[in-house]
């Protein structure tokens, strides 16, 4: 076993795992505690997180069990390999979250949602897991939604023994082509096994991959991950910014078309491509993304408050 710290007065701007972690962006990363999605304020938690990371494209091509915790100013990690930069890529430690503040139109809403969670980050995910992650949100709340993230790993992901323990990886396509609807069905998947089961068949056979969007313009990206059987605008642009790093993405979940119907109605433009230019302008365009998941978090868990 490996282990280390990370100090957090060595990145650019604050820094918060819990709300990192717990806010409804990624549905990966679980609690040694099993109190995940249990804390209201989701915020400035010292609980053990881990998860099993894939061979990551731009860090490394060995699969690595990965525990961390925040306590005392640093990150604390143990992993079976080097976890630094394995950490910065999956909660982007890289980015400059001062500078990406200060690049946002000063909006109240905005700055009262920055306020409410100071230090969450968004997450750089793998691409697979997250596009299945996401095609199993529609219509869920978000404790369930990683409920079934946890449980296909439990089903159909390989075994990886660390510290005693045994984790279980995220299944890969192959695995998840192979399984019955009804195997699906079985871990409360519902209308959604079909669809998990055909993009998990057009990964494993080449017909696709969503890791391919990431080379591609915005919006270019998001049509083609709607290709997958399953996601609309909204779940692909999800993938875009919560795994392929388009900071420009901006989901039009419900928590947002609220947010646009009392504060920002102009931006109202019917469809979702024109609503989603008008509301990503009035965002600032570059960190975008940002803004709507601080808007996000903020306004589902009520903590936004008034001006």
């Amino acid at each position: 076993m490996e282990r280390g710290v990370i100090p957090l007065s060595d990145l650019d701007g604050r820094f918060d795992l819990q709300a990192t972690v717990e806010s409804g962006q990624t549905y990966l990363w679980d609690r040694a505690d099993d109190g995940m999605y249990d804390d209201d304020p989701a915020l400035g938690g010292s609980a053990w997180y881990e998860t099993v990371v894939p061979p990551l494209e731009t860090v490394g091509n060995a699969r690595a069990v990965v525990r961390v915790r925040q306590v005392d100013g640093r990150l604390e990690w143990e992993s079976s390999t080097d976890a630094v930069p394995i950490l910065t890529h999956l909660l982007r430690l890289d980015d400059n979250l001062d500078a990406i503040r200060s690049a946002l139109p000063d909006l109240p809403l905005v700055r009262r949602s920055f306020d409410a969670y100071p230090g969450m980050r968004l997450v750089r995910d793998p691409p697979f897991s997250t596009l299945v992650s996401f095609i199993c949100s529609a219509q869920m709340r978000v404790a369930r939604i990683h409920g079934m993230q946890i449980g296909l790993a439990r089903e159909f992901g390989d075994p990886v023994a660390f510290d005693g323990r045994t984790y279980h990886a995220f299944p890969t396509p192959d695995t998840l082509a192979d399984a019955t609807e009804a195997d699906l069905r079985d871990l409360s998947l519902g209308y959604r096994a079909p669809y998990v089961r055909r993009t998990a068949e057009m990964v494993a056979t080449n017909e696709a991959d969503p890791a391919d969007a990431r080379r591609m313009d915005y919006e270019d990206a998001r049509e083609y991950l709607t290709r997958f059987v399953g996601p609309g605008e909204k779940v692909a642009d999800c993938v875009l910014l919560f795994s392929l790093g388009f900071l420009e993405a901006v989901p039009l979940d419900t928590w947002i078309r609220t947010a646009i119907a009392d504060h920002f109605p102009d931006c109202d433009c019917g469809g979702y491509e024109a609503t989603s230019r008008a509301i990503r302008a009035r965002l600032g365009e570059s960190y975008a993304g940002y803004a709507q998941t601080y808007l996000f978090f903020a306004l589902r868990t009520g903590r936004v408050g008034e001006e």
